[in-house]
């Protein structure tokens, strides 16, 4: 009798565990349980993806600003280099580039005149670049005129001249005129000269005399670097 107590009591526990494993095996594969799981799942690695989206976008953005800005500045330095080389000095030569290699114009000189007493008397004219200017006498003979009148228009009379003369530094350039070349008491009296380095040249230069010149048909050399073949003599 206590025998089959105690197997029939075995009989039940084991089909209590039975029922108990049952019970949990289904709890577990709960299709609720897995929707629940696989909607949890599901957001974080939608975030996931969104949040390494974010940071490619965000990344991406810098990289295309600076690429953009390395490409201004380029251009802005291009720019600048050009600008220096235009505006290296300031352009006193009437619109001319850069104060070197070009036609001297007449602003681009500096004159003095002084009176001297060979051939009857003549002016003897120095021209010099101003500061920072280098530039070339192309045309050989100046353009000189006593007063606005053509009968105080200086003929030049083909004497000395080099063509070009380059002006630079220290470097000179000398022209003679004479005011009178007659032998008569006809003439004008003026105080001043007109000068130019050519017919046309916009700006020329109108010189103080240190006297009053007496004038009738004047007459100019052509510029020359030695001073002796600035005497303007009549041939």
């Amino acid at each position: 009798m206590r025998s089959r107590l105690a197997t029939r009591s075995a009989r039940l526990v084991l089909a209590a565990a039975a029922v108990t494993a049952l019970a949990a095996t289904t709890t577990a594969c709960d299709p609720g349980d897995v929707a629940d799981a696989g909607s949890s799942t599901a957001p974080s690695a939608v975030a996931s993806a969104g949040s390494g989206g974010s940071d490619s976008s965000s990344s991406d953005s810098p990289s295309t600003s600076g690429s953009s800005t390395g490409s201004n500045t380029g251009g802005s330095s291009t720019g600048g280099s050009s600008s220096s080389g235009s505006t290296g000095k300031a352009d006193s030569g009437g619109g001319r580039k850069g104060g070197y290699g070009q036609s001297c114009g007449t602003n681009d000189l500096d004159f003095t005149v002084t009176s001297e007493s060979q051939a009857g008397g003549y002016y003897l004219v120095t021209a010099k670049a101003k500061s920072g200017i280098t530039c070339y006498l192309e045309t050989n003979t100046p353009s000189v005129s006593f007063g606005s009148g053509a009968d105080g228009v200086a003929s030049p009379v083909g004497q000395g001249g080099e063509d070009p003369i380059k002006l630079t530094g220290s470097a000179v350039a000398y022209t003679g005129i004479s005011p009178k070349t007659t032998n008569s008491n006809a003439g004008k009296e003026f105080e001043n000269v007109i000068i130019a380095t050519t017919d046309d040249d916009p700006n020329p230069a109108e010189l103080k005399l240190p006297d009053p010149a007496n004038v009738d048909k004047p007459i100019v050399t052509n510029w020359a670097t030695n001073r002796a073949e600035a005497v303007p003599v009549i041939v």
